[in-house]
């Protein structure tokens, strides 16, 4: 004899539980252990600079890049730089800050947004992949210190051979700041100068589960997070 089924009826309550408990942990376990279905939003940023220097240090109009960053002291990093405006323009984007000690190893990242402002002639909009190399430790202590700002505090020049931002610079052999950047759009007047780095601090304390100051995080080395090493391996 044959069971049947009354129309309506399904499986137990007790083993649906337990198949939807099976289902909702198939995503997590397929990310291996100890990783979460979402990123937050400092580990995603961490992907997102890791693959945009991957990408920069590939890119063909930049060549000097790697060379700039082996000099370098420190490297701001900016997967998505907004750029636009009518009349009233303004830029900003969030990134990444990693410092490199004397022995050149790279510290894990503190997170810091550059924004900036303008009033001119402008017409437009762009999105920037940006990787800024500090050059010297003046720059990087400045930008701790919270009280920066491009081409007043700290001078800022595009990255020798490359193509993007601040193009009337590159005669600036000497500046503090290089900006190398690929970019998606078109935008007419309006410069980085007078930027400023704004620290993250919720970002860092998210990040590190703890109360983690930027100049602990870059120059103390207080504080490490694996989630980083990828990114810290592409570093020369």
């Amino acid at each position: 004899m044959s069971l049947k089924v009354p129309r309506g009826a399904g499986l137990s309550v007790s083993r649906r539980s337990l198949l939807l408990s099976l289902a909702a942990g198939l995503p997590a376990l397929a990310l291996g252990p100890g990783r979460a279905l979402a990123l937050t939003p400092p580990e995603d940023m961490v992907e997102r600079a890791r693959l945009t220097l991957l990408r920069l240090r590939q890119h063909p109009d930049l060549p000097e890049l790697d060379r700039y960053i082996s000099g370098a002291k420190g490297i701001f990093i900016v997967p998505s730089l907004i750029k636009g405006g009518f009349i009233i323009g303004g830029e900003g984007g969030a990134g990444a800050l990693l410092v490199k000690a004397e022995d050149g190893t790279w510290s894990s990242p503190a997170f810091y947004t550059i924004a900036a402002g303008s009033i001119g002639l402008q017409i437009g909009g762009q999105v920037s992949e940006v990787v800024f190399t500090l050059m010297n430790w003046g720059a990087v202590d400045a930008i701790l210190s919270n009280n920066t700002k491009l081409g007043g505090d700290l001078s800022i020049a595009v990255g020798p051979l490359g193509k993007g931002l601040e193009a009337s610079t590159t005669t600036n052999l000497d500046a503090d700041v290089y900006a190398f950047s690929t970019a998606v759009g078109a935008f007419a007047g309006g410069a980085l100068e007078g930027a400023a780095f704004i620290d993250r601090q919720s970002w860092n304390d998210q990040y590190y589960d703890a109360f983690a100051p930027a100049r602990d995080i870059l120059i103390e080395r207080k504080f490490y997070n694996g989630h980083a090493d990828p990114l810290r391996g592409l570093l020369p």
